[in-house]
């Protein structure tokens, strides 16, 4: 059994893990809100997936769904999901900790964990939730696999995160000429899948990026070329990022803040010796760009 924390958000990641496994036959447990999205639970019940309902703020809830469980794999995040309740420390932080000592105390063989880009590297709440619990599983004792991947496509490059391709309009965060591995959950998901049961990957951290580096003004021209529309673009500075992150006492903001600002420092990750090791053909831009413009026409 594979437990999978994450699967209900709204981003996407942890339902196409639970897709992919499920796709291969391996039975798979789900954690899921009481107040988790009834679509996206009914969509995992029709996959086959059992869901045991719990919280990463309920210590108690997470050693329930980690009973015979081999491995787990956490997708876990507040980030484009937040609740009322939700905190960066209590969820992305001391919640993924206490499921590490969950899985732990219950014989979990593997564990899983989708982090970020070593690139994405600026002091804010989020960070260093991310890079604590990295730590945390390290020393746990369990076989640990760590993903690193950048910017999603699906959340920075969609109205989520300011990229408003319906409309022709985009934010731009600095000034849009620092190169990022923009990577889709897609691909994610299948390296983590691929991960769960693979000796190779045990005790081993994962930088994870797209097929080639392109800046944000590049993905705008070719959103622009693929569309025949001239994007309306407003830059961010970093300036006013940095009163932004500075200004709030919410964890929350000051993470998203700081978020923004990495993006605006670029994150470029050459995958090519990872896709040697590992068959995943990665998402272009492009690929997703002529998806999402499909979709929206």
């Amino acid at each position: 059994m594979v437990l999978v924390v994450g699967a209900t958000g709204p981003v996407g990641l942890g339902g196409e893990v639970c897709r992919l496994l499920r796709a291969e036959g391996r039975p798979v447990r789900a954690l899921a809100r009481r107040t988790s999205d009834a679509r996206r639970v009914d969509g995992l019940r029709k996959m086959g997936v059992e869901l045991v309902e719990g919280d990463l703020k309920d210590p108690e809830s997470l050693k329930r769904a980690c009973q015979g469980v081999r491995a787990v794999i956490s997708t876990a995040s507040i980030m484009v999901s937040r609740q009322a309740d939700d905190t960066v420390e209590r969820v992305d932080g001391r919640g993924h900790m206490d499921l590490i000592d969950a899985a732990k105390a219950s014989g979990v063989e593997s564990f899983v964990y989708a982090s970020f880009s070593g690139h994405i590297d600026r002091e804010f709440p989020f960070r260093n939730a991310k890079r604590d619990v990295e730590c945390h599983l390290k020393a746990s004792g369990l076989a640990y696999t760590i993903l690193r991947p950048t910017f999603y496509m699906e959340v920075w490059l969609s109205p989520i995160g300011g990229f408003d391709f319906a409309h022709a309009r985009a934010s731009i965060y600095g000034d849009g000429k620092n190169a990022i591995s923009w990577v889709s959950f897609y691909d994610v998901a299948r390296f983590a899948m691929l991960c769960v049961d693979n000796p190779n990957a045990h005790n081993a951290t994962y930088e994870l990026g797209g097929p080639e580096a392109l800046s944000p003004r590049d993905v705008v021209r070719i959103f622009e070329d693929l569309s025949g529309r001239t994007f309306e673009l407003t830059f961010i500075s970093d300036q006013s990022l940095s009163e932004q992150q500075t200004a709030s006492n919410d964890s929350w903001m000051r993470s998203v803040a700081g978020l923004q600002r990495c993006y605006a420092d670029g994150a470029a990750v050459d995958m090519r010796e990872l896709t040697r090791q590992f068959p995943v053909t990665l998402t272009s831009v492009r690929e997703y760009a002529s998806r999402v413009l499909a979709h929206g026409a």
